[in-house]
């Protein structure tokens, strides 16, 4: 078997550039463990980016897609369609929040699901243009690099964009942007920029991934909606990588008590196999013409196997309580990591579930990002055997995404090492 050298070697001869990875070449994983070329065990910090929530290879999953495997594993719902794809979007239907009739679109990937959605909100409002969020991210398509909002390295080179969309600030209190703050950015908007008459859409993420896991106020997520209401503008709400148990419910908007015109998701929905999806409000999915949606393979049955197996664990393991759980507990010891002056290069801390985060600056007072101690922490816990992501715009921000199953004790052992880590960087 190859080495990571090796494997490291033969990547860079053969795969392009432009797709960041780790030195971490798998060759085996279960649950919240993973095993490399080289022998090394890992606990599993960033759950494949949030899609293995039920960890990996549950054995659920593995049975179901065992059995999907026996009976067919391909033919396109646009040629034979089959009972799974419609027995998943009848739960998704229910499971995403409010009681009005719905539909869902299966596709494959997140950024698919976003395309889809802006798609069905400019048919059905007749309107082009489209609001998103700076820090936001949407996919690397163009339209989901047009949405995303932060250019290095997603969009930088790549230009031009789609016309069409626009970008206000997201709230983020840790730096000064509060919801009053947001709002009146985005009504600037509407004064200097685009009429809110010709907005099909404003997109949001209830928790910005990518962004920073910067947590949404549910103020602003009830503001948005109202002003989406008063102006007829959809209201999508991107649950990829807040959805699915996440963040302690289903979906992170439940939080506010708001409900969406079209939920977006993928990542922890097919467990490990790639699935996403558009729930919206029936009038709106209905909107296209026959024909207008859909993809060879959207909705993949294996990965639609998986998906259903996925939302049985989640009810029958209770992952949204075990979310919660997982998040107070890290959350717990971060903020005990905060107040001692070893750690005083921990900014903020912060987390909705177990989708958590610390941000590490050069100085508490300022602010200033340190994008350097950050690197160095992740290469260390790897170096200790664990698996750490990073995110923000200044990329200081250490996300923590465990799977949801993994077990109390593994999971405390995770913080051990990402603690003393921390502190063999900083010279504890």
């Amino acid at each position: 078997m190859a080495s990571n050298i090796e494997l490291a070697t033969r990547q860079q001869a053969a795969v392009p550039r432009g797709i960041a990875t780790k030195g971490i070449y798998a060759v085996r994983a279960e649950n919240a463990t993973l095993w490399d070329a080289d022998g090394k065990e890992f606990i599993d910090f960033a759950a494949g980016i949030a899609v293995v929530n039920t960890g990996h290879r549950h054995p659920d999953v593995m049975a179901a897609v065992k059995e999907q495997l026996e009976a067919f594993t391909h033919t396109s719902f646009n040629v034979a369609p089959y009972e799974s794809y419609i027995a998943l979007a009848e739960r998704l239907n229910k499971l995403t929040p409010g009681d009005h009739a719905k539909k869902t679109l299966l596709v494959t990937t997140g950024v698919e699901a976003v395309e889809n959605a802006v798609k069905a909100a400019r048919h059905y409002t007749g309107r082009s243009a489209i609001v998103a969020f700076a820090g936001a991210f949407h996919g690397r398509t163009m339209m989901g690099m047009a949405l995303t909002g932060k250019v290095s390295p997603y969009k930088k080179g790549f230009g031009p964009m789609p016309g069409g969309v626009f970008h206000v600030a997201y709230p983020k209190t840790y730096h000064g942007i509060d919801t009053a703050a947001a709002m009146a950015n985005l009504k600037q908007l509407f004064a200097s920029d685009v009429d809110a008459s010709e907005v099909a859409a404003i997109i949001v993420e209830p928790v910005q991934g990518e962004g920073g896991f910067y947590i949404a106020p549910f103020e602003f997520m009830k503001e948005v909606r109202a002003l989406c209401d008063k102006h007829g503008i959809l209201m999508i709400v991107d649950e990829i990588q807040t959805g699915i148990a996440r963040t302690g419910k289903m979906f992170a908007s439940e939080y506010a008590g708001i409900v969406p015109d079209m939920v977006t998701m993928a990542k922890g929905l097919g467990g490990g196999f790639p699935l996403s999806a558009v729930t919206g409000r029936a009038e709106v999915m209905d909107s296209a013409q026959v024909g207008g949606l859909g993809g060879t393979y959207a909705g993949s049955p294996v990965a639609v196997a998986a998906a259903h197996a996925v939302l049985d664990i989640i009810e029958k393991e209770q992952l949204c309580t075990r979310a919660s759980t997982i998040g107070d507990m890290m959350l717990s010891r971060l903020k005990d990591m905060a107040k001692r002056n070893t750690f005083n290069c921990i900014g903020d801390v912060r987390g909705l579930g177990a989708m958590v985060a610390f941000e590490i600056v050069k100085d508490r007072e300022t602010r200033e990002p340190d994008a350097a101690t950050t690197s160095a922490l992740v290469a260390k816990a790897e170096e200790n055997g664990l698996i750490l992501l990073t995110c923000g715009p200044d990329a200081n921000v250490v996300r923590i995404l465990a799977p949801l199953t993994i077990p109390e004790a593994q999971a405390k052992k995770g913080m051990d090492i990402l603690e003393a880590s921390l502190a063999a960087v900083v010279g504890a």
